[in-house]
């Protein structure tokens, strides 16, 4: 998020507009915050490859805290705004962060996590007055130079992604001692892929904590756009604003597709949308047939990518591909795509097999070598998330599971181990088995297989018990939307649960979690 050129170029024009409260600021605000920002962290001991991280909804302040670690040489660390405070805590502490930021919406959860967070040393609240252990953003920068600082590095996000454990861990990218001009190769690769251009306005409905907003609005930034962020996805809403603002640009979820095409015609075809030149959606499957309703409606703009958070390797289609093949997603585009069974022999044309990649961009888990060791080839040649597809005679690409079992939820990554974990500890539960099971919203929702204690009645009541019981501990998303009930849920002899037999009775086409 380093405007550039477009300081001078496009100083009064709006960087930023929040599509609900119509707060916006221009490029020349927002470059003078980012470096009063930037003199605060220098100010505070934060030096090149140092950490911060933030903890807020989509608000008019976001853009410019990661901005000012992108010019300070930092690793920024978004956190999904709707973590508990154990949840926040952990993070806090696994990223080694030393400043905070949030909003008052956020800042009881913040103020319970950071009892746990001795490390972090300021805590800035964008939105509200100071009370001790919060500073308001504003006092804290006022007096400070509008002017870069004198040793500007370049600076990208330490996001974080799930293991089968549960755990989040931080997805970790060698940083060059560039200038802040100068972004990583990667960015460069996406900013061609999404075909951005100078001047575009871009459309952002999506959480900016989550990597791939995160990717797409700084791009915007370094091509000059206007940005457009919704405070909450409503599909109406992101139809009159296409219209309104003429937006050019967008990236989207499955989920949103499908809750625009349910609006009623009248409200879903009012709107004047031939403004938009590409709308690029990932992150999670897309029924074949939300795909086929929205090509009919929006045109040849619609692409798709996939690319895991740890961008390893990326493989892309436009509308017309996906029409010829459907089911893929394209051919790859970045590093060397290798599908190999379990013994790491490559798989037959057709075949299925654990998707690896050449890495294209390196990475590591942050103080995980563990876990950054399990996602390697024996020779280090290649990376992996566990993903499992195939490549047709043509050459594309197709997902046909994930390895790990994670659930994908409108867009959002869920390991249901955390919650496997949780439930374990009720009394009336003697096992439990989570995974993701249709749903025609969101892709997949969380499902939990019960096996009860002897002694406890199965029925509605444990099942809302069991549910109400996991929202006391964990967020929302991770917590199952239904429960059901087996006298014992089969374990191989080593004690390993056999979950893939119990998640099959509800997939009855397998192919529908694909896209």
């Amino acid at each position: 998020m380093y405007a550039g050129r477009h300081v001078r170029e496009r100083g009064e024009q709006p960087a930023y507009i929040m599509a609900e409260s119509r707060e916006q600021v221009t490029y020349a605000e927002f470059e003078a915050r980012t470096n009063r920002l930037a003199h605060l962290f220098r100010a505070n001991g934060l030096k090149r490859l140092d950490h911060f991280a933030i903890f807020m909804e989509n608000n008019v302040r976001y853009l410019e805290c990661c901005g000012a670690g992108e010019r300070s040489g930092l690793y920024c660390t978004c956190i999904n705004s709707y973590l508990l405070a154990d949840e926040l805590a952990y993070i806090l502490n696994n990223s080694e962060a030393r400043v905070l930021i949030t909003s008052r919406a956020k800042q009881a959860v913040a103020a319970e996590a950071l009892r746990q967070c001795p490390d972090i040393r300021l805590c800035l609240i964008v939105d509200g007055p100071g009370d001790g252990r919060f500073v308001n953003l504003d006092q804290a920068t006022s007096g400070l130079p509008d002017t870069p600082i004198e040793d500007e590095w370049l600076g990208t996000p330490m996001l974080y992604s799930s293991g089968t454990t549960g755990r989040p861990k931080g997805i970790l990218r060698p940083l060059p001692d560039n200038p802040p001009s100068q972004p990583l190769p990667l960015y460069d690769f996406l900013n061609k892929l999404w075909r951005y251009r100078e001047g575009m306005t871009y459309l952002s409905p999506a959480p900016l904590y989550h990597s791939a907003p995160q990717a797409a609005v700084a791009l915007a930034i370094r091509n000059g756009a206007t940005i457009i962020i919704m405070e909450h996805f409503d599909p109406e809403l992101y139809l009159s604003l296409v219209e309104e603002f003429r937006v050019t640009h967008s990236q989207l979820v499955p989920t949103m597709f499908s809750r625009m095409l349910k609006l009623p015609d009248a409200a879903r075809t009012r709107h004047d949308l031939s403004s938009l030149e590409i709308a690029i959606h990932a992150a999670a499957p897309c029924p074949p047939q939300v795909k086929e309703q929205m090509i009919d409606w929006w045109g040849p703009i619609i692409h798709e990518y996939y690319g895991a958070t740890e961008g390893m390797g990326f493989t892309a289609c436009d509308s017309q591909q996906w029409l010829d093949h459907r089911g893929t997603v394209g051919r790859v585009l970045l590093g060397d795509l290798h599908v190999l069974d379990d013994d790491m022999r490559p798989c037959a044309k057709g075949q299925p097999g654990g998707l690896w990649f050449k890495t294209a961009t390196p990475f590591v888990y942050f103080n995980d070598p563990e876990r950054t060791a399990q996602s390697r080839s024996a020779d280090g040649t290649m990376s992996t998330v566990g993903d499992v597809g195939y490549v047709d005679d043509d050459g594309f690409l197709y997902l046909t599971d994930r390895s790990t079992f994670m659930i994908i939820s409108g867009g959002v990554n869920i390991y249901p181990q955390e919650c496997e974990n949780l439930l374990i500890t009720h009394p009336k539960v003697a096992d439990a088995a989570v995974f993701g099971v249709p749903n025609a919203d969101y892709g997949e929702e969380v499902k939990a297989v019960i096996q009860p204690m002897p002694d406890a009645p199965c029925g509605p009541e444990l099942e809302q018990e069991l549910i109400a019981f996991c929202k006391q501990h964990l967020s929302p998303q991770k917590c199952p939307r239904s429960v059901d009930f087996d006298p014992e849920l089969p374990r191989l002899p080593t004690g390993k649960l056999y979950k893939k037999g119990l998640r099959d009775r509800y997939w009855t086409n397998k192919a529908s979690r694909i896209l």
